[in-house]
């Protein structure tokens, strides 16, 4: 008896990398105690063109922290950095040589949310991908469940055109809602940069606490992985 043929593929599937830095409790108190002060001196540190306008609640840095020459932000910048390289790689069946011919140049950022600030939706057009990663959550259980969460928006513009039953339960990678994510802290995130995305209102007492960033790359022999 001959078998019909029946397969289901992803076909346009979009990746998202979740990784954790081990140990990260005394990173992040150095990286908080670090960030608090520099909001502090207010627009010293502050992004002078902000791409958006900022909720109240919401401070946001200059986007120039991967090269500041604190132990901690450089920490962080070569567990990102090496994150990055190996979803590169991976996703693009690179060899050891194509790899180690690829420069990475990045955007970094930290922003400090208290409660109400929020951040609306956006992509980062002039990059290949972004990521965030958390210092703290600022959550606790008492919080709306929505508070703080980024929300990804589904790629496709016409998937929730028409929802039944047929479609309502489809499960990942197919499934047509958003994604969202509450992040924890030590947490990285990483994805393509032309996925829209947005952070809900942040309802706690304390703050959320993140980096995020942007990169971008170009063939160039080179040992440096971080510009």
């Amino acid at each position: 008896m001959t078998t019909t043929p029946f397969n289901i593929i992803p076909g346009f599937a979009v990746p998202f990398v979740h990784t954790q830095v081990p140990d990260s409790e005394d990173l992040n108190r150095r990286l908080l105690e670090l960030f608090r002060a520099k909001a502090s001196d207010g627009a010293v540190f502050a992004n002078p063109q902000p791409s958006m306008h900022a909720s109240p609640g919401l401070f946001e840095s200059r986007f120039d922290l991967f090269r500041w020459e604190e132990p901690s932000v450089q920490a962080l910048a070569r567990f990102c950095s090496a994150a990055l390289y190996k979803t590169v790689q991976e996703l693009n069946g690179y060899g050891e040589d194509e790899i180690n011919d690829l420069q990475m140049a990045s955007d970094a950022w930290f922003h400090l949310t208290s409660k109400g600030g929020s951040f609306g939706l956006h992509n980062h057009p002039m990059a290949s991908w972004s990521g965030i990663y958390c210092v703290d959550s600022g959550y606790h259980a008492d919080q709306e469940p929505a508070s703080g969460c980024v929300h990804f928006m589904h790629p496709a513009s016409t998937a929730g055109m028409f929802v039944d039953l047929g479609v309502a339960n489809i499960r990942a990678p197919w499934a047509i809602r958003p994604r969202e994510y509450r992040l924890r802290p030590g947490q990285v995130v990483l994805f393509p940069s032309w996925v829209l995305h947005q952070v809900s209102p942040y309802l706690g007492e304390s703050q959320r606490v993140t980096v995020a960033f942007n990169v971008w790359f170009r063939k160039q022999q080179s040992s440096a992985k971080l510009d």
